[in-house]
């Protein structure tokens, strides 16, 4: 019989365990992802630093422009994005065409760069661009 109420107070207190809530609320998670959005101060740096790499052919980047950061949605929430057009040339030399792109900043620092057409077009509508002679002077 001990052993029988034992089991039960056991099983009573592991589906008590399980009723209670455990993690952040909704609004202490939309609050962190909030805390994040700090300006991107370096933004052109960061940019820069990362086409230097995604960039097959780094050289002579022509028709560069690029907007300044600003929160869009994204995820659950918002984030700062900046909006980037060049016109690079591939390992042949040859130009490709003018493509687009778009980072997302995480706590003033570049997160991740996002170059899918229908997706950049969806969240560049409407951004003003600026020249970005920057990417233009990079070297391989």
């Amino acid at each position: 019989m001990r052993q029988l109420m034992l089991g039960g107070m056991c099983g009573a207190l592991m589906l008590g365990g399980c009723a209670t809530d455990v993690g952040p609320t909704p609004a202490e998670l939309k609050a962190r992802w909030e805390a994040q959005n700090i300006y991107p101060a370096e933004y052109k740096n960061d940019l820069l630093a990362f086409m230097r790499t995604y960039l097959n052919n780094p050289a002579r980047v022509r028709a560069a422009m690029v907007s300044q950061p600003i929160l869009k949605p994204l995820g659950p929430g918002e984030r700062y994005v900046v909006c980037v057009r060049f016109d690079a040339r591939n390992n042949d030399g040859k130009y490709m065409g003018v493509k687009g792109g778009y980072a997302s900043y995480v706590s003033g620092k570049l997160e991740r760069y996002f170059d899918v057409p229908r997706e950049v077009e969806a969240m560049c509508r409407d951004i003003a661009f600026a020249p970005f002679p920057e990417l233009g002077n990079l070297t391989r």
